[in-house]
C-alpha cells in the first residue's frame, strides 16, 4: 500500500511513520509543513528507507497537494496534521481553524479530485483515514461511562471545536461524494518524541531539571492514557482494514488523574535518577486551572479492538517507565527545543 500521510514529523505522525517502515511493507509519503512542534529527528531512523519520502507542504496549499497526489499516486491517505495543544488554542485559536478546518477541507478536495481519476477497483479500495481526538465528545463526570463511537459531539475548547469541525467534514465527504473516508478518535497519547509543551514531557523534563511541577487546579482531572506506539499500530491496522463511513474509538483503558500521573513520574525518576535534594513530589505546585478545563476523558475501545484485531500492549506503568528512560537518554533533543522553541512557559491563561 502507498500511503500519503500528513503530519509525519509530529508526535503521533512520526510514530506511525516509524511503524509503517519498521513493521510493514507499505510505502509512505510524509507531508509536513514543519511547524514549531515538528522535528525531523523523529523519523531520522527510517528516512533512508526506499519506502519513505518526505515533502514539506502545508495542507492548506491545494495546488501543492494536487501535485503530490499526481506524483505519488497513493492508495490511502492518513490525515494526522493538526494543531493539537489546547492551551495554545486558548491563546490563539485562528491557526487551529486554518490548519484543522481549512486544511482538512483542502486535503479532502485534493483527495477527491485524485480519487475520481482512479479506475473502479482502485476507487473502491482507496481509504481516507482521518485521525481525531476524544475531546470532540466534551467532558465526562467522575462516574459517567466512557465515550464510544456513538457519543454525541460536545466540544468545549477552540482546539476540540476545530477537530469536531474536521470530523464532520470528513463524514460529509463520504455521504455526499462517496469518498471512502472513516474516522478514528483517540485518548491522550504519551511516549517518546513528545513535544515538551504537553503534560507528561513537561513534567518529566522539569523533574529532571529540579524545576517546579505545575498541576492545574487540584490535579483531579482524569485522562485515559495510550502509549503512542500502541496507537500507531492501531492506526495502521485501521487504514488496512477500516470500513468507509465507520468510526473507531481507540484507547487503552488506563485512566489516571493528572496528580496521579505527576506523582508516578516523580516516583519513577526518583528510582532512575535520584535527586540529592529529596523526593521530587516536593516540586509539585498547584496552579490556577485553565479556562474551560474538561474534567474527564475516557474511551470504551471495545468496537475498535474487535473490528481491528488490536489491543494496547502497554499498561501505564510500563509505558511511562519507557517514556521517562527515553527522556533521560535523549537530553540533546529536548534541551535544544527548550533553548530555541519552547522554554516551558505556561500557556492558555486567556481571560474569559
Amino acid at each position: 500500500m502507498r500511503i500519503l500521510l500528513t503530519g509525519g514529523c509530529g508526535f503521533i505522525g512520526s510514530a506511525v511513520v516509524r511503524h509503517i517502515i519498521g513493521a510493514t511493507e507499505h510505502s509512505v509519503l510524509n507531508v509536513d509543513c514543519m511547524t514549531y512542534a515538528a522535528s525531523p529527528e523523529t523519523v531520522a531512523a527510517v528516512a533512508s528507507s526506499d519506502r519513505y519520502q518526505f515533502a514539506q507542504v502545508n495542507i492548506t496549499d491545494g495546488p501543492a497537494l494536487a501535485k503530490l497526489f499526481e506524483e505519488f499516486r497513493p492508495d490511502a491517505v492518513m490525515h494526522l496534521a493538526a494543531e493539537s495543544h489546547v492551551d495554545r488554542s486558548i491563546d490563539g485559536p485562528g491557526v487551529f481553524i486554518q490548519t484543522n478546518v481549512v486544511g482538512t477541507y483542502t486535503l479532502l478536495e485534493a483527495t477527491r479530485t485524485y480519487w475520481q481519476t482512479l479506475d473502479e477497483a482502485a476507487r473502491k479500495a482507496f481509504r481516507f483515514h482521518h485521525i481525531s481526538t476524544d475531546e470532540v465528545f466534551g467532558a465526562l463526570e467522575l462516574d459517567d461511562p466512557p465515550f464510544t463511537e456513538t457519543t454525541p459531539y460536545d466540544p468545549r475548547s477552540p482546539y476540540s471545536a476545530s477537530k469536531a469541525s474536521s470530523d464532520h467534514l470528513v463524514r460529509a465527504w463520504y455521504h455526499t461524494y462517496g469518498l471512502p473516508t472513516f474516522v478514528t478518535n483517540t485518548t491522550n497519547n504519551y511516549g517518546i518524541w513528545h513535544f515538551p509543551e504537553k503534560l507528561i514531557p513537561l513534567v518529566t523534563i522539569n523533574a529532571i531539571e529540579g524545576k517546579e511541577l505545575p498541576v492545574y487546579g487540584k490535579g483531579e482531572n482524569v485522562r485515559d492514557w495510550l502509549f503512542v506506539e500502541d496507537h500507531a499500530e492501531a492506526l495502521v491496522k485501521a487504514v488496512e482494514v477500516g470500513k468507509p463511513g465507520e468510526t473507531y474509538a481507540i484507547g487503552a483503558r488506563q485512566p489516571r488523574t493528572n496528580l496521579e500521573v505527576v506523582k508516578t513520574i516523580c516516583s519513577v525518576l526518583d528510582e532512575l535518577l535520584p535527586d540529592p535534594a529529596g523526593p521530587r513530589e516536593r516540586l509539585i505546585r498547584f496552579v490556577t486551572d485553565r479556562p474551560g478545563h474538561d474534567f474527564k476523558y475516557e474511551i470504551d475501545a471495545t468496537h475498535a479492538e474487535t473490528e481491528l484485531g488490536w489491543k494496547a500492549r502497554h499498561n501505564f506503568e510500563s509505558g511511562i517507565r519507557r517514556t521517562i528512560q527515553w527522556y533521560l537518554d535523549n537530553r540533546d533533543w529536548w534541551e535544544s527545543i527548550r533553548s530555541r522553541r519552547y522554554t516551558g512557559e505556561r500557556l492558555g491563561q486567556a481571560k474569559k
